[in-house]
């Protein structure tokens, strides 16, 4: 018969990022199911009232080039 896996603990701080990245994940989840209920209730919006995506990548884009690194 197999043993039961062993579960090593984390430490503090990597427990408190994995806890960090949960919550974010979970507040994207729910934007994301909140934009395709609002979707399903209204339908999606003509062609002519939307942003390309091309110009929203390159905001995107330029919004990172601005911003400090995070890599030390």
């Amino acid at each position: 018969m197999k043993s039961p896996p062993r579960w090593q603990q984390l430490e503090p701080a990597a427990a408190d990022a994995v806890c960090a990245y949960a919550a974010r994940t979970r507040e994207n989840a729910d934007q994301f199911a909140a934009v395709l209920e609002d979707i399903a209730a209204n339908g999606l919006a003509s062609v002519e009232d939307c942003t390309p995506w091309e110009e929203l990548r390159e905001a995107h884009l330029a919004r990172l080039a601005v911003q400090p690194s995070a890599v030390a």
